[in-house]
């Protein structure tokens, strides 16, 4: 059982990065494991409204696909993917602008509120913050972002909330689009001026060997990557997360961040501690 002078000395220790933080704008994507879990879920809901309440204006970006597919399912939709990416028809749109800006979106902004939080939902195209064209043809209505207004999620960081924002787009003939969560976040945080951008995942980071926990690499340099993705250290579905994280920091974020969203209060982990937890991307 913790000691009242260890949890003392934990505060102490933690206090140099709130210091640091105190003021700033911290973007966390969150996904995965992490979503689905409802003791995860709570876990890293208490870490946004700490966090909030010591003063760092947090801003949570979401994705929900898991949630897309199983809605998609009880209406007998298949959900097909083609490179990793959900093909999208008017029909699918629909439903994902549905569960990602309706059921997800504000069961989040709830649960925050239970713990103590104050946060506002909005999505892409609230204000037309993510405006969006078309990918690929034979992907229908998933979209590649071409403009990212990020005044909406200002206005709601200056009253003093939490912005909640779900990654749906759309373009200026009405269109909605299915955008990355991970490419939304990349770009909000590059927008905003974010200091750190946290991504959430289920794998503790990038690593040596996949298969090895052990071989996890705490530092990368933006020169590193194109030598980790040639040698396949950075493979499959973490190259695009990757990419993100370095089109992040090329935006001006200072750090960013790929931790493991299956530990407990991993976000409070990585930012407040000394060890951290995953992998750091800089310049």
């Amino acid at each position: 059982m913790t000691s009242n002078a260890q949890r003392a000395e934990i505060l102490v220790q933690a206090l140099p990065y709130i210091q640091q933080y105190n003021g700033r704008i911290v973007v966390i994507k969150y996904g995965g494991n992490a979503m689905v879990n409802e003791e995860l879920k709570h876990a890293v809901m208490r870490d946004v409204v700490l966090l909030s309440l010591v003063g760092v204006k947090v801003v949570l970006v979401h994705g929900g696909g898991p949630e897309i597919t199983e809605m998609l399912g009880r209406v007998g939709k298949e959900s097909r993917f083609v490179g990793g990416l959900r093909v999208t028809d008017r029909e699918t749109a629909d439903i994902v602008q549905m569960v990602l800006s309706g059921k997800i979106n504000k069961g989040l902004v709830n649960l925050l509120q239970s713990i103590g939080g104050r946060a506002v939902g909005l999505c892409g195209m609230d204000g037309g913050m993510i405006q969006a064209r078309p990918l690929r043809e034979e992907l229908g209505y998933v979209g590649e972002i071409v403009h990212v207004d990020v005044r909406p999620v200002l206005d709601v960081l200056e009253k003093g909330y939490i912005p909640v924002v779900s990654t749906v787009g759309c373009d200026m003939q009405g269109n909605t689009y299915n955008i990355n969560a991970d490419t939304a976040a990349a770009r909000i945080a590059g927008e905003l001026g974010a200091t750190s951008l946290v991504t959430m995942t289920d794998v503790p980071g990038i690593l040596r060997d996949r298969e090895d926990p052990a071989t996890l690499i705490r530092h990368i340099n933006l020169s590193d990557v194109p030598r980790l993705i040639e040698t396949g250290v950075i493979a499959g579905g973490m190259i695009p997360k990757a990419q993100c994280c370095t089109e992040a920091i090329r935006c001006g974020v200072k750090k960013v961040f790929i931790i493991d969203g299956r530990v407990p209060h991993a976000v409070l982990i990585e930012l407040l501690t000394d060890e951290g937890l995953g992998t750091m991307f800089e310049e």
